[in-house]
């Protein structure tokens, strides 16, 4: 998880909800690139340390952040990472059925809210006009949304470290595509834990400063998914090769 700007003062909220999860994480790292922030953390951050949470400082990668410095810091991955946003209420289950559906199916990713990569006329369709996820099957055109939380396996930790911070030039501010490029390159699929998408709460004045403006509502995602995607990546989406 990676918080910045107003939203420290509220993320012990989301922290907290995932620590009242019917399963604890073995560990919860909370990456910050602001060195101000980092030195003046919030009582309800350092009483949250004194419970095992991890404050880190690293540089401002965006939203690659909440991801990027952990893949990192390791040669080899042998355990799953999970990413969460730090605007959300994640429900007492949240944690466990996303390790559920990772122990079940360990080579696929597995999230709570996926949409469908729409394809036609052999190019990519505008953001805009994907439909939501209605399955379970694993797919390699489910593109996972983070804000809801997915599972990576360990393949993909190390597919991510290999690729590097090339994510700074092609999809700086969208960490959804860039991982879902990453995920189309390694041929892992994406798999939504159960049949309907699902987004949880949001926190109370979160939403002052989002990424949503620049990637949605101003068509940035469109920008950096037809810089990213070459035509042998739609051959891939489309071909749709799929496991049970």
């Amino acid at each position: 998880m990676t918080s910045y700007g107003q939203r420290v003062s509220r993320v012990h909220l989301a922290i907290e909800s995932v620590g009242r999860g019917t399963l604890k994480p073995s560990r919860l790292i909370l990456w910050l690139d602001d060195p101000e922030a980092f030195r003046a953390l919030p009582r309800e951050l350092v009483r949250l340390q004194a419970r095992g949470l991890e404050v880190r400082l690293t540089e401002n990668l965006g939203p690659h952040t909440k991801y990027y410095p952990y893949v990192a810091s390791l040669q080899a991955h042998h355990l799953p990472l999970v990413t969460a946003d730090d605007d959300i209420v994640y429900p007492r289950r949240w944690l466990h059925a996303l390790y559920a559906s990772y122990l079940a199916h360990p080579l696929d990713i597995s999230c709570h809210w996926a949409n469908r990569v729409k394809t036609g006329d052999n190019t990519i369709a505008d953001y805009a006009q994907w439909l939501p996820c209605r399955s379970t099957e694993p797919r390699s055109d489910h593109f996972a949304l983070g804000v809801s939380g997915v599972i990576y396996p360990p393949m993909m930790l190390d597919a991510l470290a290999r690729l590097g911070t090339r994510f700074t030039v092609v999809s700086p501010t969208a960490d959804d595509i860039w991982l879902h490029w990453a995920a189309l390159q390694t041929g892992l699929h994406i798999r939504q834990v159960s049949k309907t998408p699902r987004h949880f709460p949001l926190i109370p004045g979160t939403q002052q400063v989002t990424l949503r403006a620049g990637n949605v509502e101003q068509n940035g995602n469109d920008r950096w998914i037809s810089g990213l995607y070459t035509a042998e990546d739609l051959q891939l989406l489309t071909a749709v090769p799929t496991r049970g």
